[in-house]
């Protein structure tokens, strides 16, 4: 049977970490910003290195490695909905009227 607790979880940027004083609020944002889509091309790099393992027989099995590619989907997916929520944000903002 497969060790699936082997598998660590999705977890959600820091939000708590975005809300802060306006002064600086920039670099931090930049910070979660840039470490989130770090993570995201490290958890994609792993579900490559595991399909690779897979296809070779090096010893990953198929639950693993397919649990491995899930999860990277899904955080570039919640990546994703993430960019387009603020780019309706600054769609918004730029519609509105001084």
């Amino acid at each position: 049977m497969p060790n699936v607790s082997a598998v660590s979880p999705i977890v959600a940027p820091q939000i708590d970490s975005i809300v802060r004083p306006a002064s600086s609020q920039g670099s931090e944002f930049q910070d979660v910003l840039s470490s989130t889509i770090n993570q995201v091309e490290q958890s994609h790099n792993e579900a490559s290195q595991s399909v690779q393992r897979f296809l070779s027989g090096e010893g990953d099995d198929l639950h693993s490695t397919i649990l491995s590619v899930q999860r990277a989907d899904l955080e570039f997916e919640m990546t994703m909905q993430l960019r387009n929520k603020v780019v309706s944000a600054y769609q918004e903002v730029m519609r509105m009227q001084m």
